[in-house]
């Protein structure tokens, strides 16, 4: 088949591997041989030189007496060039050239050429290049029906290959709608769960509001209990110190030595146990919030010179008390609490020191001022430093010294009353510091806005579920005046009628009949007028859309909120 027309342009860059002449329809099936085995010769798969042959058997049959030229290209990237060139050939696109473009990289119609590209696997060296001229040109053509018999093989090949696609997806399909099953499965075990979940998470929050005011009220119960016993053992105790005082004195009856002794020890047992009842009181007064801050101008200079001079006696022998000079600043507090405060710190600092120094000094900076109360006493423990501001909490080694425990708290407390805080660094074995900090001048709480609420005088809320009642009716506080609930749609009915509710709150799946059966009742006079907001979990696609469409508002339970209540409830008195 060589020979023929003098050969056309290749595209730039392409080297010749082949060529020849459709002459006769023969030659169309030599062109499909020619076109598989060049591929083969260039390394391309099965599949690639079954597509090769079959776009040059779909364009040969329109292109007689063209010239066809097999090439090769390495730029941009290594592909077989097919050339076909004829006289007769136009630029208009045939069905021949639209069949092969759907099977090569590239079909290119030009003037009286047809170009056809096809990427090959790899560079084809020379050597190799040369080996595949050889091989072609000792190929000898086959005829027409052996050329359709390995067509028929190639296509039944494609079958079986697309029968084992389709088998193949035909088993990805079934393993696709087995997991899908599997996820459906778990995705209603989780909603399941989420929803049992959250019913719960309701509960344990109730629980905890329930636990909150139960606390609220034991605290309140001790800071009651501790006023009253404070006030109830402050009398007695005032007059067992007047009675001492009053036989102590010299215009009295003489006593013995002994006596005297015996009576001083009571005075000062007596006067230990008042300080005790008093920091009792005080504790119970900082606790209960009956102790307000009076603010005014403090003048720092007259605090320390008192302190000064009231707390030196309590020193021992071996102990300095040094008050440095107050910083001058204009500051805006309450002078008692903060001399308590002072007091407190001193006097503990005093009662823990043996010898060596307690001081007190202050400094201004910003807007806050800072007073440090420091001792060369023995110190806190490490182990103890995080209890030291517990109540009736004493270090241990230490309660040789006395007292109940409460006078850091009770600092710390009044700290937190002047807008400040009290904190601490110790050493054991070489002493403490204790810093209050508080601010130049008060920030006083802005008021907060008053919400302004809507009213009704009574709410029923109808659902099986406890816990829902119960979130329902927190939601409900200031807004209803009275809540009433029920477990399900009749007592729900019953309860409805009897008490004329401004507005129904009802759950639809219920135990012994749905929510709509109630929606259906509102007709009746003993409901006239009530406005039902239906609040569920439940899909509400499987109810009679007719009767859910007499509810003011269908909501999830999952949506609820206080603000969602509040409008809802606001509607109906606008």
């Amino acid at each position: 088949m060589n020979g023929g027309p003098p050969p056309q342009p290749l595209p730039s860059g392409a080297v010749p591997v082949l060529r020849m002449v459709l002459r006769e329809d023969h030659d169309v099936f030599v062109l499909r041989q020619r076109g598989r085995e060049v591929a083969a010769a260039l390394g391309m798969e099965h599949q690639d030189q079954v597509r090769v042959a079959t776009a040059l058997s779909e364009i040969g049959r329109e292109v007689p007496g063209a010239e066809v030229t097999f090439a090769t290209a390495a730029a941009p990237r290594p592909h077989l060039v097919i050339v076909l060139s004829s006289e007769r050939l136009g630029k208009q696109t045939t069905e021949g050239v639209a069949a092969a473009a759907r099977l090569m990289d590239e079909v290119r119609v030009e003037d009286e050429r047809i170009v056809l590209t096809r990427r090959l696997p790899a560079q084809v060296d020379p050597q190799r290049l040369g080996e595949a001229r050889a091989e072609l040109a000792r190929s000898v053509p086959t005829t027409a029906l052996d050329e359709l018999s390995v067509q028929n093989r190639q296509l039944v090949a494609a079958l079986e290959e697309v029968q084992a696609h389709r088998d193949e997806l035909l088993q990805l399909n079934a393993e696709l709608e087995e997991t899908n099953k599997g996820v459906m499965a778990l995705y209603t075990q989780l909603s399941e769960e989420l929803e049992q979940t959250n019913q719960g998470v309701v509960a344990l929050y109730a629980e905890l509001d329930e636990r909150s005011a139960q606390l609220r009220e034991a605290n309140e119960a001790k800071s009651r209990f501790l006023a009253n016993v404070s006030h109830e053992l402050r009398a007695p105790v005032t007059a067992i110190i007047g009675l001492t005082r009053l036989l102590l004195d010299p215009r009295s009856e003489p006593l013995s030595g002994e006596q005297q002794h015996q009576l001083e020890l009571v005075q000062g047992s007596a006067a230990d146990l008042l300080a005790r009842v008093n920091d009792l009181l005080d504790l119970a007064k900082a606790e209960s919030g009956r102790l307000e801050p009076n603010w005014g101008p403090v003048d720092l200079a007259a605090v320390f010179g008192q302190l000064r001079g009231t707390l030196r006696p309590l020193a021992k022998p071996a102990v300095a008390l040094e008050v440095a000079d107050p910083p001058a600043a204009a500051l805006v507090s309450d002078e008692t609490l903060l001399t308590q405060i002072l007091r407190n710190l001193l006097t503990n600092a005093l009662k823990f020191t043996e010898s060596g120094t307690v001081g007190m000094a202050g400094r201004v900076d910003g807007d806050q001022l800072f007073i440090a109360v420091s001792d060369t006493g023995i110190g806190i423990p490490f182990a103890e430093q995080a209890r030291v501001f517990e109540e009736f909490h004493q270090v241990r080694g230490a309660h040789q010294t006395g007292g109940t425990g409460l006078g850091l708290p009770y600092a710390r407390r009044l700290a937190a009353l002047l807008g400040g805080a009290l904190s601490m660094v110790s050493e054991p074995g070489e002493g403490s510091t204790f810093t209050l900090v508080i601010p130049l001048a008060p920030v006083l709480p802005e008021e907060p806005p008053q919400e302004r609420l809507p009213r009704v005088e009574r709410a029923l809320v109808v659902d099986d579920d406890p816990a829902a009642r119960h979130l329902l009716r927190q939601l409900l506080s200031g807004v209803a005046a009275e809540v009433s609930e029920a477990a399900d749609v009749r007592s729900g009915l019953a309860i409805a009628a009897r008490e004329r509710p401004a507005v129904i709150f009802l759950d639809l799946r219920m135990p012994g009949g749905d929510g709509t059966e109630l929606l259906a009742r509102l007709d009746d006079e003993a409901l006239a007028g009530v406005a039902v907001f239906v609040v569920t979990a439940a899909d509400t696609s499987e109810f009679d859309p007719r009767l859910l469409g007499r509810a003011r508002a269908v909501l999830a339970k999952e949506h609820l909120s206080r603000q969602t209540v509040i409008d809802l409830v606001a509607g109906l008195t606008a």
